[in-house]
């Protein structure tokens, strides 16, 4: 079944966009402002679907830089009322404010195509090893819904899918340890509500976090709130190296940004007090089911080891799903699967808190004419990303599919004072700040996949710097106390 008929001319088919999360619905607004007809698909039953999962989570930067500029445009005339600028939304606050207004304008709401999930795409009568009139043949991107599987022909696709979805295993070098799916049951999600709807999942056990980025340590600052009011509760911390830790205590008060600086003191200090008992040089090579809970084993330099614990909350980062797209002519970055003209901007083996120059649709560009990726998806494994910066993303790329390409490439990106900060999820420096409170809803749901497409995968739920003061617009990129990536510390 073909979702939409097939048309003699490529520029009278819509643009498809996956996924109805802040930079996917930014998209749509950019694409009917230069006279485009947008498709969303949203395989979530709501936009915003992964941002639901962490409404519990403050956003780093203000409501100033969460808005986008087309979307505005859209909100305006119907009467919206704009978020206090300089406040900090709550993801929760993300979605009801803002998400939810702009997909009910009729234009928006017409786009959308929710519990739809896109299986593939590729083009009408090619697969990637076909070249003749490829770029002027319909892309077909492919959709599972309740209704059945469709085919639908588009011009161009935006994938604003994110990477939510697709979270790295927590075995070594990037592979599962064996027995991680059978431990499913004990890990939760990247951002779980810790002092909030999901305290009784916490109270009283014991708690292994692994990972070192901000995330982390943004849910041992929480546990140790837990901890403080619940006795029996025990908070592990493991990490791979030994110097991960100190990396990510940070630079205290040579943090450009202070309340970055602040939140690894504060952790710093959880670890000195013992409420927080950190274990490095902790590689999992193994887990296990108990009759009691899950038995997580490690190398370490004293052999292996073994420790019991009844919950594990995983920080260790995203990854793009790229087997949709197996069939379309990419050009990624090796090492962190970005498109590969951003990929040396955004590496974090060598970028601890660099700057990340504006970029658009020639950055953005692969071999396979008019698709690009957006979002978090574009940051492939690197974990840096603001919601400012997909906003100029989506409408540089939308101005290149219109065929304006003065305005594709006059960018136009003025970053807030947040820094592009290195963190080991795949996230933004837009989350996450503190915990909401306790009538907030955000399931606990197993690492395994949340089953959502939606660009604020990590925009939201990853981890990146903490909250902050009121920005200023000085510069893009903020000191972190350490002078490089990865490749600067010879422990990670």
């Amino acid at each position: 079944m073909t979702g939409l008929p097939e048309s003699t001319e490529l520029t009278d088919l819509p643009v498809a966009v996956i996924g109805a999360g802040p930079i996917g619905l930014s998209a749509a607004a950019n694409l009917l402002e230069q006279g485009l007809t947008p498709i969303v698909f949203e395989q979530g039953d709501s936009v915003g679907s992964a941002v639901r999962q962490w409404a519990h989570i403050r956003l780093f930067s203000p409501w100033q830089y969460n808005i986008d500029s087309a979307a505005r445009r859209l909100l305006e005339p119907t009467g919206w009322t704009e978020p206090r600028q300089t406040a900090l939304p709550y993801g929760r606050e993300l979605v009801e404010a803002y998400l939810e207004p702009l997909a009910a304008i009729p234009a928006i709401r017409d786009t959308l195509r929710f519990k739809s999930t896109v299986v593939a795409v590729t083009r009408l009568g090619m697969d990637k090893t076909r070249t003749k009139d490829r770029d002027t043949t319909p892309f077909l991107v492919r959709v599972t819904s309740p209704e059945g599987t469709t085919d639908y022909l588009v011009r161009a696709v935006i994938d604003a899918s994110g990477t939510w979805s697709q979270p790295n295993p927590l075995g070594q070098a990037g592979l599962q340890a064996p027995g991680e799916d059978a431990a499913c049951v004990f890990i939760t999600t990247a951002l779980p509500d810790v002092v909030g709807t999901e305290r009784d999942h916490f109270a009283g056990k014991t708690v292994m976090v692994v990972g070192a980025g901000h995330s982390a340590a943004n849910t041992l600052i929480n546990l140790g709130q837990v901890a403080k009011n619940e006795p029996g509760t025990r908070i592990l911390w493991a990490v791979r190296g030994s110097g991960s830790a100190q990396k990510l205590y940070g630079g205290g008060d040579l943090d450009g940004l202070p309340a970055r600086g602040q939140l690894g003191s504060r952790l710093r200090t959880l670890v000195g007090d013992g409420v927080v008992e950190l274990v490095t040089n902790f590689t999992i090579t193994s887990f296990e089911t108990t009759d009691t809970g899950l038995a997580v084993t490690a190398s370490t330099p004293d052999g292996p080891r073994t420790m019991d614990v009844d919950v594990l909350v995983p920080a260790t980062g995203f990854r793009p799903d790229l087997d949709i797209l197996r069939e379309l002519r990419l050009e990624l970055d090796p090492a962190v699967e970005a498109p590969r003209a951003l990929g040396p901007l955004i590496d974090p083996e060598f970028h601890s808190c660099g700057t990340v120059p504006a970029h658009g649709a020639d950055v953005l560009a692969h071999p396979e004419k008019d698709f690009y990726l957006v979002g978090m998806k574009s940051y492939g494994r690197a974990p840096t990303f603001l919601l400012a910066t997909g906003y100029e993303q989506v409408r540089s790329v939308t101005a290149a599919i219109a065929g304006d390409l003065e305005a594709a490439s006059r960018l136009q990106l003025e970053l807030p004072e947040t820094g592009v900060c290195s963190t080991d999820l795949g996230g933004s420096c837009d989350t996450p700040a503190a915990t909401a409170p306790a009538e907030t809803t955000a399931a606990t749901g197993a690492s395994c996949g949340t089953g959502t497409t939606d660009d604020a995968a990590s925009e939201a739920g990853a981890g990146g710097c903490c909250s902050a003061p009121e920005p200023q617009l000085v510069m893009i990129g903020f000191p972190t106390g350490t002078a490089h990536g990865r490749s600067g510390d010879p422990d990670y």
